[in-house]
């Protein structure tokens, strides 16, 4: 007797039965899935801490922030009150000053002998009224004096001290441009760039890399034209002239005297003052 086949194989076995899915089997897809999103989202993670950790440890100080004021090492030989020396170290603090009430505007030509008296008459006194912390001066460069006796000395002189004022120098350039200034207002000799480039030198911390091709490239010509010409649209009449808070002051050319003028802004701090503090009175609210 022969044995009998499967009807399901061709040659007498029996197909073979088909494994049954275990439960990880069936998981194991979305177990590949889960797995890569852990990586992906894990690394993020990693990465974020860390851009985080570094923006905590970067100092990015706002504008305006100041560094402490460090204490004296010694006190004062002459028994006076130890005054705290330049501020250094990290700018951690956000000053918050009080307003000035009174801007000072003067007008000057660089090449006038007349502002250079100006300013040699009241050096002194600008120079106490800025310590009383209620006054600021502005200088507007003006250059009416080439225009009278020809030549661009005043331009150039100009745009020299604007250029020291890039370096926050401006002063002291002016200062100098003053002691050199020529006896003869006729003469040209503040037009020569290089006679600009000794004063830079004489006035101190101006760094020729910037302040040279500022002056021969006449950087800030430009700024000194749109000056005079709103000096002249102004009808201000001749140099010097000086504003307070915006009015101007009459008789500096004759009787005007240093004491007058620190009155004058002194009277006008205190008037700014008692309005600044005068309580306005605040609208009922709609009901």
């Amino acid at each position: 007797m022969t044995e009998s086949k499967g009807p399901d194989t061709p040659g007498g076995s029996a197909a073979p039965k088909k494994k049954r899915k275990t439960l990880f089997d069936r998981l194991r897809p979305y177990t590949i899935g889960v797995v890569a999103m852990v990586v992906v989202f894990g690394g993020s993670a990693v990465i974020g801490a860390h851009v985080r950790g570094n923006k905590d440890t970067k100092v990015s100080e706002p504008s305006g922030a100041v560094a402490a004021a460090q204490p004296p090492t010694a006190p004062p030989a002459d028994g006076a009150s130890p005054s705290p020396t330049a501020p250094a170290g990290p700018k951690l603090a956000v000053p918050v000053r009080p307003s000035v009430p009174v801007t000072v505007t003067v007008y000057e030509d660089l090449r006038s002998p007349d502002s250079k008296a100006f300013q040699e008459e009241y050096a002194a006194t600008f120079a106490q009224l800025l310590t009383t912390g209620q006054v600021q001066f502005e200088y507007r460069l003006v250059t009416a004096s080439d225009k009278q006796y020809g030549g661009s000395g005043a331009l150039v002189a100009a745009n020299a001290a604007a250029c020291a004022q890039d370096q926050s120098r401006f002063t002291a350039f002016v200062d100098e441009v003053w002691k050199n200034q020529p006896t003869d207002p006729k003469s040209d000799a503040l037009a020569s760039e290089k006679l600009m480039k000794r004063l830079a030198a004489k006035a101190g911390k101006i760094k020729t890399a910037s302040f040279d091709p500022c002056i021969e490239q006449r950087d800030h010509e430009g700024w000194v034209d749109k000056s005079q010409q709103d000096f002249a649209a102004a009808g201000l009449g001749t140099v010097p002239v000086v504003q307070v808070n915006g009015v101007t002051v009459k008789d500096v050319h004759s009787s005007l005297t240093p004491a007058k003028l620190r009155d004058q802004i002194t009277k006008e701090a205190k008037r700014v003052i008692a309005l600044q503090a005068t309580p306005t009175e605040t609208p009922a609210l709609a009901g």
